[in-house]
């Protein structure tokens, strides 16, 4: 019993490890929360177009030497906007505009990145994630970003509850649909920002959709949802730091995969609730 209690604790004497389990449990929440939101209206394609948008600003911060998270947080905003400016004066459809603008800024991107061949391996921990190298000041901004997105969850409650289930009924009722569901794209975009250097851009769409997806099988309501979806993604960390620290893996890919075997276990077990269900 102690060496399974000794294995248990191990990783967590080492200080990168505790870094590393801050940034990923932050990077989950925040995720969880808003993905919630991009589950339940079906927009997963924005949930992987506003991360990887965050690239051109990324880009743009390292050549000018300024703060990345700004970078990628500019960005990210700014496509948001664009892609519902394009979509609402009914310029192209909302699909459309989300594949264009994305695609536009990952590219650029790309190019500022070729222009200093030197900063390619540090780009890329951004585009792959890298959580066992983040530092105290990457968490610090996390939790900054992530707290006041979870601030304006729970101050506008009310409003997006209405928005997310019925925008018709929303507006019929006064509440600015429109305007709700833009300050959630930008909470998407916002999340994207967190998990930036935690699990990268390509696998941060998995921390937005894999567990409120997973929360959505068994959750009666979407408060439960929500709970359900955090403490998915936070259970998902834990255990993708352990399987990357023993099995000396990519702990991103660890994380993510870890969510999708919550998901396989909750369809699993709906279905055979189903079964039994149905059976006399």
């Amino acid at each position: 019993m102690p060496s399974m209690i000794d294995a248990l604790i191990e990783p967590w004497r080492l200080e990168f490890m505790q870094r590393a389990l801050l940034a990923t449990t932050l990077a989950s929440i925040t995720a969880a929360l808003v993905g919630c939101y991009v589950v339940l209206r079906g927009v997963a394609f924005l949930g992987d177009a506003l991360p990887h948008a965050t690239f051109g600003g990324v880009a743009v911060a390292f050549l000018l030497g300024g703060n990345v998270y700004l970078g990628a947080a500019v960005a990210a905003v700014l496509s948001a906007l664009i892609m519902s400016l394009l979509s609402r004066r009914g310029l192209l459809k909302h699909d459309t505009a989300v594949g264009m603008v994305f695609i536009v800024a990952f590219a650029l991107g790309m190019l500022l990145a070729s222009l200093r061949p030197n900063y390619t391996y540090n780009l890329a921990n951004f585009i792959f994630g890298s959580p066992l190298a983040v530092r105290w000041d990457d968490i610090w901004v996390m939790a900054g970003i992530g707290g006041a997105l979870v601030a304006l969850l729970l101050l506008f409650w009310k409003e997006i509850l209405v928005t997310v289930y019925d925008p018709p009924m929303a507006t019929a009722l006064g509440v600015p649909a429109a305007w709700v569901e833009l300050g959630l794209m930008v909470g998407v975009a916002l999340a994207a920002v967190v998990g930036l250097k935690a699990v990268g851009i390509v696998l941060v769409m998995a921390l937005l959709v894999l567990p409120p997806a997973t929360a959505q099988l068994v959750a009666p309501n979407l408060p439960v949802m929500m709970a359900m979806a955090v403490a998915l993604g936070a259970l998902a960390s834990v255990l993708g730091l352990y399987v990357a620290y023993y099995g000396d893996v990519s702990p991103s890919a660890c994380i993510v995969l870890s969510a999708a075997g919550f998901f396989l276990l909750a369809l699993v077990w709906r279905h055979l609730r189903g079964r039994r269900a149905r059976s006399p």
